[in-house]
């Protein structure tokens, strides 16, 4: 039974669990604005091709 308490007070897993709900937001933002970081990443790529030609 004296297991349990220093499972209660042990922090090694509190950054891990950090990592995973800062992957979670991420995750979710780029779901919702999927479309348009889609056409930014779209409109990007058509100017450095543009520009490319040019030098």
């Amino acid at each position: 039974m004296g297991r349990i308490p220093e499972f209660w007070l042990e922090e090694d897993a509190v950054g891990v669990v950090e990592v995973i709900l800062i992957l979670v937001v991420l995750i979710g933002l780029v779901l919702i604005f999927k479309k348009q970081l889609v056409s930014l990443v779209n409109n990007l790529l058509k100017k450095i091709t543009e520009q490319s030609d040019t030098v």
